[in-house]
């Protein structure tokens, strides 16, 4: 089901899960690890440039961004995890937002984890993914970046994170290879944000 982007803005910047803005529709978040490329990806789904801004320095987004979609869904771009130039205290405070927001936020259909296809698995990925497995939340893996090296490594990687996942998965999550230069994986995004955000039910409904 191929989804047509007709509008897209920006609503609000939240510091806790109370200041999202209301369950009303359903939602669909992003985060990975620093300089993942993940607003890169927000702008190329969007087909608008500049929507979520883009900096060079990692870690620039601290708060959870929310950004509606066709007047249909919400976009949550989350703070990154894995943050090297940041303090500890500062490091733990995202973790615990992030997570308030993960095991709080009721209309979050899936949540989009952006990995580096330059890179095989890494320890902290995978470890987030155990966590989100642990905790019952719906999440699908977003390879970015897949234009910088070539088909054949960008399969290979996929494949050692493949191997190393079914070791103690049953199966593995949805899955996209994408590249913000050639659009590649925009369409399957958005189709799958088509598809299964038709299991939205609104607060209240039975």
């Amino acid at each position: 089901m191929k989804m047509i982007i007709t509008s897209a803005e920006f609503i609000t910047s939240s510091t806790s899960v109370k200041m999202c803005p209301g369950a009303d529709r359903p939602e669909f978040a992003f985060i990975g690890r620093s300089n993942v490329g993940k607003s890169s990806l927000i702008n190329m789904l969007t087909s608008r440039p500049g929507l979520a801004k883009i900096s060079a320095h990692p870690g620039k987004t601290q708060t959870i961004n929310h950004f509606l979609v066709n007047n249909s869904w919400y976009l949550a771009d989350l703070p990154g995890y894995g943050y090297a130039r940041v303090s500890k205290a500062m490091r733990n405070n995202f973790e615990r937002f992030i997570s308030s927001y993960l095991l709080q936020r009721e209309n979050m259909i899936c949540l989009f984890v952006l990995l580096d296809s330059r890179h095989g698995p890494m320890k902290l990925d995978m470890e987030f993914m155990k966590n989100l497995g642990v905790n019952s939340i719906p999440f699908a893996r977003v390879f970015t970046k897949a234009d910088k090296i070539s088909r054949r490594e960008v399969n290979s990687n996929v494949g050692l994170h493949d191997k190393l996942m079914l070791e103690t998965w049953e199966s593995l999550p949805p899955t996209f290879i994408t590249s913000t230069k050639s659009g590649a994986g925009r369409d399957e995004i958005l189709g799958f944000i088509s598809e299964t955000s038709t299991i939205f039910k609104h607060p209240g409904s039975r």
